[in-house]
């Protein structure tokens, strides 16, 4: 059947469109979908069982032999990098933008020079200009693999923050990273020894140009209430009715700026301070004689949580290696159904009039 008409500005019949669609048909029916995308992807449409797809015929099979050149790549669209046009909201400047909880072991140096390889969580993120859509994330977490076979310090993560600084061109930027410390202490009096783990957070800031080194630490203690030990011996003298004073576990987050020009603050060394300022710290390894020995340690050290911030300003006001700090402490009651909590700061570093809503609400640690 010929189907093209002598006249091609003609407008061809019902008939004609009928044939034409019904040879249509029977042409796709025994083409492969590679034929029908290459004439017409929506002749697809017409094939039983796709009248309602709006997609064309692709391969679904993956293709392990395919390979990205160049060329290739210079294809692929980046929204993120894309001009002001598609920034989404107003165009104004973020402080801060980048990745969290990024995972990775990371080696450690200890004071005894021993070297630990420790899980540890990082957050790395920069700022953002406000005519600038977005940042390659990706970027933040391939610079850290650059040095992950380094052993960590401060000098280490400046030079991961000038990485990705240069890569994402940003002015400001932050690294912290989060690990969970092991240290061996001594029980009370039996001579058992076992580890302790201290939550640690290393942060790296810099800002207008200015770096700024900070050390976290989260240090889990009793707390014996004064005033409920004092009414437990009035209990005992005035009417000869045992009584027990209230304690509790409590959390102390030392955050602290180590000056430039000090020797090495190691995390042993901050740990020695909290517990020098609040000896009553929580015990790994409990016989009998230390369950008793720690009654009578708590017992020679009540402490209100205003007690506890002052302590260990105390401790840290000591040594020269710390300039600006932040004590928040929590007392996590066992008489109360709330609990008792105090913030003291030093310094512009960590001034600020408002708290983050969660803030004390992370001080809660599981046994």
């Amino acid at each position: 059947m010929n189907l093209q008409s002598r006249d091609m500005d003609r407008q061809p019949s019902r008939a004609e469109a009928e044939a034409a669609l019904s040879l249509l048909r029977r042409w796709a029916g025994d083409a492969t979908p590679e034929e029908i995308v290459t004439l017409d992807p929506l002749i697809g449409r017409l094939l039983p069982g796709q009248a309602v797809s709006n997609y064309p015929a692709l391969a679904r099979a993956y293709p392990e032999d395919f390979e990205v050149d160049a060329a290739y790549k210079a294809s692929m669209p980046d929204l993120q990098n894309g001009p002001s046009s598609l920034i989404k909201g107003a165009q104004q400047q973020i402080q801060h933008v980048g990745i969290s909880n990024f995972r990775l072991p990371i080696r450690f140096r200890t004071r005894d020079n021993g070297d630990l390889t420790l899980e540890t969580s990082v957050t790395g993120t920069v700022s953002l200009e406000a005519e600038k859509k977005g940042i390659n994330m990706s970027r933040i977490m391939r610079t850290f693999y650059k040095h992950a076979e380094e052993t960590f310090s401060f000098d280490v993560i400046a030079q991961a923050l000038d990485a990705y600084m240069t890569d994402l061109e940003s002015f400001d930027a932050r690294i912290q990273m989060r690990f969970s410390f092991p240290m061996k202490v001594q029980s009370l009096r039996s001579g058992l020894t076992g580890y302790q783990y201290y939550d640690i957070a290393l942060e790296l800031v810099e800002r207008a140009g200015v770096r700024t080194k900070i050390v976290h630490l989260d240090y889990v203690y009793s707390s014996t209430c004064p005033c409920s030990l004092e009414l437990s011996e009035h209990a005992r003298q005035f009417r000869g009715q045992l009584a027990t004073p209230h304690s509790q576990r409590s959390v102390a987050r030392l955050s602290v700026v180590l000056e430039p020009g000090q020797k090495v603050m190691w995390f042993e060394d901050l740990i020695d301070m909290a517990r020098a300022a609040v000896p009553t710290e929580t015990q790994v390894m409990v016989k009998r004689e230390d369950e008793q020995a720690f009654a009578e340690l708590n017992a020679a050290n009540p402490i209100f949580v205003e007690d506890a911030a002052r302590l260990f300003t105390e401790q840290l006001h000591l040594d020269p290696r710390i300039g600006d700090f932040r004590v928040v402490a929590s007392h996590q009651e066992s008489l109360h159904s709330h609990d008792a909590v105090s913030v003291l700061t030093e310094g512009p570093t960590f001034a600020t009039p408002s708290l983050d809503p969660r803030l004390f609400a992370s001080l809660f640690h599981v046994g």
